[in-house]
């Protein structure tokens, strides 16, 4: 009998998680919808430093940063939650050749784009080169045992601070992310540790398919106009991360045209070229910017086009100011 009652459990269990896994998941839309919400707003914020329409280095701020990781995070554990519901059945082969083309096709897209864009940080493995490569190497844990899976996702996770090697410094070995510095890129997002958070919901994905609670969060339905939204985005997810760049940094870029740099911005950047002080420039510019604020007069010294007065004028407030704050 308790053989027999086994097996009516483990049926029971299989067909729930063939329920769940035929349903298109409005909650899984919604999380990857917020997830490019979140990725639109750090990108938006980078442009705006990266054209110098704001004096803040988003990339020197570590809050910034952990708001960057964390959207990678996200895109990686949804990417592992999809992995165990789209093969609750078994492995679909068409269905994963095709996703991974359409995900490979995307990264090369993006590493060809920003290699014309960006040619000193061009992305060469971002979060979907990263998704791309973590989809191939997660498929023999589709059979693994849940558990099993999470140890070698924790493995994943502690091997950066295990393993990493000046002899990994090699550009054709950092998509593994074990060598000692890190690569000048605009994303980047190795195998290590980030694989271990694909793995880590793809192991909790099929444990949570194994629940009869499931289905109320598989039929959970957007009824407003915000989650509506929200499941859109997540449904065009892929369009809408190859585009939102384009799109902003051509209006800001438009913008920038107009406005000119901030004068912050533009000191910091003037101050670096000329002195080389990183920890210096901030106080310098502080005091300087207090005797010259115009905004255009910046924008011409970043240009090149500034007269031989304004040149007299800065350089006054420099001397002064580097007076009031010598070099430690």
């Amino acid at each position: 009998m308790p053989l027999l009652m086994r097996q009516t459990d483990l049926t029971a269990i299989s067909s729930q998680a063939r329920t769940a896994a035929s349903q298109r998941w409005d909650a899984i839309d919604v999380a990857r919808g917020i997830a490019i919400a979140a990725m639109i707003v750090y990108h938006f914020s980078w442009d705006l430093s990266f054209l110098q329409l704001i004096g803040t280095n988003i990339l020197q701020m570590p809050a910034w940063r952990w708001f960057a990781r964390g959207i990678a995070g996200s895109f990686l554990v949804l990417a592992g939650f999809g992995l165990a519901l789209a093969h609750v059945q078994g492995f679909r082969r068409m269905s994963f050749v095709k996703r991974l083309m359409k995900v490979g096709g995307a990264a090369l897209a993006v590493t060809l784009v920003t290699y014309f864009a960006f040619p000193e940080s061009y992305i060469f493995f971002g979060i979907l080169h990263c998704i791309a490569v973590s989809s191939v190497l997660a498929l023999p844990f589709l059979r693994l045992n849940p558990a099993l899976t999470f140890v070698f996702a924790i493995f994943c996770l502690i091997t950066p601070w295990l393993f990493t090697s000046p002899a990994l410094d090699a550009p054709w070995l950092d998509w593994l992310g074990l060598g000692a510095s890190d690569p000048v890129t605009n994303d980047y997002v190795p195998i290590f540790p980030w694989f271990g958070l694909v793995l880590i919901d793809l192991a909790a994905g099929k444990l949570l398919l194994a629940q009869r609670e499931t289905l109320s969060l598989a039929r959970w339905r957007a009824d407003n106009p915000f989650f509506k939204l929200l499941v859109w985005a997540g449904r065009k997810s892929l369009p809408i991360y190859l585009t939102h760049q384009i799109i902003l940094l051509g209006l800001l870029y438009g913008i920038a045209q107009i406005v000119g740099p901030n004068p912050s911005a533009a000191c910091r950047q003037i101050c670096l070229m000329q002195n080389g002080d990183p920890a210096l420039c901030p106080s310098v510019c502080s005091c300087i910017l207090q005797q010259v604020p115009e905004r255009d007069l910046w924008q011409r010294l970043l240009t090149n086009k500034a007269a031989a007065e304004d040149n007299t004028r800065i350089s006054r407030a420099a001397q002064q100011c580097m007076r009031q704050s010598p070099p430690s």
